[in-house]
């Protein structure tokens, strides 16, 4: 039986994206550009909907916890001509925890925090930063929460939590899964096993 299809749509552009800061669980709200990345990635959705013949509410939609996913979530709906607020919050999108580290830039951490950042530099994808998560443990929920889907499905959630999905579906081995770019303003299309981007 064939897997679910996932639209997948990382949050528009947040403040701290610009500033290069490490926002993992932390609330931060997208800026001008992040809600007009949003709105765009409605229009992607509606062109590519309309080309295939989909009806835009048969879908499901879900965003991660976090405000930066539900506005993506309801300025894409609105753009659809759904009800802004028609959609299911899940905890297993919320992006990746770095813990004691959020706020800060990898410059920041490269002089205050020299031995982990090197630590993570070797490994990636097995490397839990102080009180955080790894990227192993991001694929490990995001798998579970793949296993869970119903059907077809529109999510706005993380780069993080992409690239866990990336590795969990084998698109990317382990280790490159986490150095995998996840761009803002985009529709990423999960399908067959393989991931294609739509801007």
């Amino acid at each position: 039986m064939a897997q679910p299809v996932v639209y997948y749509i990382r949050h528009g552009e947040t403040d701290w994206n610009v500033a290069g800061r490490l926002q993992g669980r932390h609330d931060i709200p997208l800026n001008a550009k992040g809600r007009t990345q949003a709105t765009c990635c409605g229009g992607i959705l509606k062109d590519m909907f309309t080309r295939d013949g989909f009806n835009a509410a048969s879908f499901d939609y879900m965003s991660s916890p976090l405000g930066r996913a539900s506005q993506t979530m309801e300025l894409l709906r609105d753009a659809l001509g759904l009800v802004a607020t028609g959609y299911a919050i899940d905890q297993r999108l919320a992006e990746i925890a770095f813990g004691d580290w959020e706020g800060f830039t990898i410059a920041q951490l490269h002089a205050s925090d020299p031995q982990r950042i090197a630590a993570r530099e070797q490994d990636k994808w097995s490397f839990v930063p102080p009180h955080g998560e790894s990227y192993r443990m991001v694929a490990a929920r995001m798998g579970e929460w793949h296993r869970s889907l119903a059907r077809d499905c529109v999510v706005t959630a993380h780069g993080g939590t992409a690239r866990g999905l990336i590795a969990y579906l084998g698109i990317a081995h382990a280790a490159a899964a986490p150095l995998v770019d996840i761009a803002q303003g985009v529709v990423y299309v999960f399908k067959n096993g393989q991931m294609t981007r739509f801007t």
